[in-house]
């Protein structure tokens, strides 16, 4: 047996996890790669019985369909581009191949959609003079709406900024969190930003851990809460606004955030990513991101494929022809009822 590394990606941040995986020794060849990596992703991917419903996806199948594309004169990129092809079919966008000169993705979950985002606009709502604190850019809208800008959670923000920039909001009569385009990153900062909306010890989600190699060895859902800031916390109204573009620890924050009684989610439904990834090799070197541990909502169901919105808004060409956002003029409106 050969043992292949698998380490915990920086997304999440419940626990730090190093493991080894058992698996069948492959030497490094194109048959063997091809071997090594259908079977890291039988035994650890999460996502099989889920998959299987919603789409048909047979993991058997799909290694009956490639195998024959493989043969041991093919070169190495040409390996590449089979292996890609079939990690694609698990439509997973935390499933990612990375070689010295390519990265394998699945980035259909954002590509094949309207973006509902325009950097144009953002410019005119942002104006000149607002103000940063870290990773969040802020400012009072006319209409004494807070307006914060997060375009990542790799970008960390402080307690410290936090408290004051909730301060500076305290005479508006509602807060929008824009993370449109927010690919995700370290969700130690999305639960930071989420504790700030919640008043006491909240059911936000469940997870599980895989417990063996079989597609249907799990643990028990085991619920997951958002503890309250011990720092300055917002009591009113909240409108999250979202695009296809918010995906993974982005895609989590939403989750919590729709847990909440004075939140409302605006935009287009989010791109997903729920499960926690994980990464391993193959005998040639190449890594392997894919997804391990899946998180669910608060209600059990599985937002692998997305969050739907409260309210589903477009950008139309008509307003972004006037220089509107027509997002955040929903999220405006209701918040101003």
């Amino acid at each position: 047996m050969k043992k292949y590394l698998i380490s915990l990606v920086t997304l999440v941040s419940l626990f730090s996890l190093g493991s080894c995986v058992d698996t069948d020794e492959q030497t490094d060849t194109p048959s063997g790669n091809f071997e090594a990596l259908w079977q890291i992703i039988d035994e650890h991917y999460c996502f099989f019985d889920y998959k299987q419903h919603e789409y048909g996806l047979d993991w058997q199948k799909v290694y009956n369909k490639y195998k024959v594309r493989v043969n041991e004169k093919m070169t190495e990129t040409q390996l590449f581009e089979v292996l890609c092809d079939m990690l694609a079919e698990l439509r997973d966008g935390h499933v990612n191949l990375s070689a010295s000169y390519d990265y394998g993705r699945y980035w259909t979950w954002q590509e094949a959609y309207p973006k509902n985002f325009n950097d144009s606009l953002s410019r005119i709502y942002m104006g000149t003079d607002y103000k940063i604190a870290s990773g969040l850019r802020y400012r009072v809208l006319d209409d004494n709406i807070g307006y914060i800008l997060y375009e990542s959670f790799q970008n960390p923000i402080g307690e410290g900024n936090l408290d004051d920039v909730l301060s500076y909001f305290a005479l508006c009569q509602g807060i929008i969190i824009d993370i449109r385009n927010n690919g995700g990153g370290d969700l130690t900062n999305a639960e930071k930003l989420a504790a700030r909306f919640v008043h006491e010890k909240t059911l936000v989600g469940y997870m599980q851990h895989k417990t063996g190699k079989g597609h249907h060895d799990f643990s028990d859902m085991e619920p997951q809460y958002l503890e309250p800031s011990s720092n300055l916390r917002w009591h009113k109204p909240v409108c999250v606004l979202t695009n296809r573009s918010v995906f993974s620890a982005a895609n989590e924050f939403t989750s919590m955030m729709h847990a909440l009684p004075q939140v409302k989610i605006v935009g287009d439904h989010t791109g997903g990513g729920s499960g926690m990834p994980m990464s391993s090799s193959l005998p040639n070197g190449w890594s392997v991101r894919f997804s391990a541990c899946p998180m669910y909502d608060k209600d059990k169901q599985q937002t692998e494929f997305g969050i739907e919105p409260d309210y589903n808004v477009q950008l139309t060409d008509e307003d972004t022809a006037k220089g509107i956002d027509t997002i955040i003029e929903a999220a405006r409106k209701l918040l101003r009822e």
